[in-house]
């Protein structure tokens, strides 16, 4: 069975990088970078195939000027490997990219079986009612996929596989069989084969770092449960917690990436796991750098913990302060408080960790509001801080919320660089007050 993966393109938009002033441009994010371990994991659960990974967001960093259209890379993706199944994974803001990919596949090979992934597959399976697509796999699916080709080799109906929605006759009907409970951080994980994507090695690159940086996850899921974010809902609450020498077997087989950035929604949950883990590091003698997501009452909680990490190549943490205000935390339910946030900048800058700590901006916020947090931020510097505007992600409790406020439907602009709310200053003031946030940083390095 001939298999293509396409991992989609980014959404282009963003207006906080179209109207910051040029001298705070260098510092906004102009794309995610990194692997698509779904996609990996998904080729891994397939690979006594001939499975195919095509990286289009490193086709297009690697090439800018000279990659062709969407549509055209596909058709040329499609002629060169003549698959029998094309799949793919995706978010909100990508979503569009998704149906394009398989659009386009049909319209090459109506026999092509298509079949799709990812969080918003999980969250939003109702915007998948597309001619172009044939499968869709919510939750955590690779081994579903499996199952899928398996029924696809053997002329067997897809009714029968567990957890699967089926689009027939325009309408999405459910399978037959209640969903498996693969829990993919243990008996059921599988080790993401890099192979498949040294064509885009070198585009996996963060700032000037000079080597290409690549993603684990230590978990999945997250026992927090703030109302803006979609990751606890992917996994319904739940919080998967991998094996510490599963990890270890995984870091020793990336000598070609120094730097291992840790996709954890929260990379420190249980302090005895973290501490098992770099402990086995150090006596396994791996040497990377590490980037790490961690909270502001984890670090002021537990500053040795910090500093042991430290010692052992902790090099970046991303800390999502969210906001300066308590109140605004309590409303997203945040379960942290804004005024350990000085605090837990002091442990991370004792440490020599660059810290790049993220603010969330409503979409009411007015000119005392933006002066207030200019303030706040001004006072206390990060490294790097990263100011995004508050989006209501479909599938999550503060979409239910506000959806009936929504003004922007367009699923491209749920990326946090687009305002898809009304703004209580004019769309002009409010784009210019956030870019302008970008300035306030305390060295120069870009993270």
């Amino acid at each position: 069975m001939k298999i293509l993966l396409i991992n989609t393109p980014r959404s282009p938009h963003n207006m906080i990088l179209e109207s910051a002033p040029t001298e705070a441009k260098k510092f906004i994010h102009k794309k995610l970078i990194g692997p698509p371990l779904g996609l990996l994991t998904v080729a891994e659960a397939v690979k006594d195939h001939d499975v195919i990974v095509f990286d289009t967001k490193g086709e297009y960093d690697l090439n800018p000027k000279s990659t062709p259209p969407l549509k055209d890379l596909v058709l040329k993706l499609l002629k060169e490997h003549k698959p029998d199944v094309v799949g793919t994974t995706t978010i909100a803001s990508e979503f569009y990219y998704a149906i394009e990919i398989l659009k386009t596949t049909k319209s090459y090979n109506p026999e092509i079986l298509t079949v799709t992934g990812g969080l918003h597959t999980t969250l939003s399976p109702n915007d998948f009612i597309n001619p172009s697509v044939d499968l869709i796999l919510p939750g955590q699916s690779a081994h579903t996929f499996r199952e899928i080709i398996i029924a696809k080799e053997k002329n067997i109906e897809f009714e029968n596989i567990p957890g699967i929605i089926i689009n027939k006759d325009g309408k999405l009907i459910k399978s037959k069989h209640k969903e498996k409970n693969y829990n993919s951080a243990k008996e059921d994980f599988l080790q993401p084969n890099r192979k498949h994507l040294e064509r885009w090695k070198d585009t996996y690159k963060v700032g000037n770092a000079p080597y290409p940086s690549t993603y684990i996850f230590t978990s999945l899921g997250c026992p927090y449960k703030c109302t803006f974010c979609s990751i606890w809902c992917q996994y319904s609450g739940k919080y998967l917690q991998r094996d510490v020498e599963s990890i270890i077997d995984e870091l020793k087989q990336i000598d070609d990436y120094p730097i291992v950035r840790f996709a954890d929604a929260n990379t420190i949950v249980e302090t005895n796991f973290i501490n098992t883990l770099f402990d086995r590091i150090e006596q396994e003698g791996i040497k990377k750098q590490y980037v790490m997501d961690i909270r502001t009452d984890t670090a002021v909680k537990y500053p040795d913990l910090i500093e042991k990490l430290a010692k052992a190549g902790l090099k970046v943490v991303i800390c999502g302060f969210e906001s300066f205000r308590e109140d605004e935390l309590k409303k997203y339910n945040k379960s942290s408080e804004a005024k350990l946030i000085h605090e837990a900048i002091e442990i991370f800058h004792q440490n020599d960790i660059m810290l790049r700590g993220n603010y969330v901006i409503p979409n009411d916020y007015n000119e005392d509001d933006f002066n207030a947090l200019s303030d706040y931020t001004s006072a206390h510097k990060v490294t790097y801080a990263g100011y995004t505007i508050l989006t209501p992600m479909p599938g999550t409790i503060f979409y239910e919320e506000i959806k009936d406020q929504i003004i922007d439907y367009d699923l491209s602009k749920y990326n946090f660089f687009n305002s898809v709310l009304k703004t209580k200053l004019s769309l002009e003031k409010f784009y210019e007050n956030v870019g302008k946030l970008w300035l306030i940083k305390k060295g120069t390095d870009v993270i």
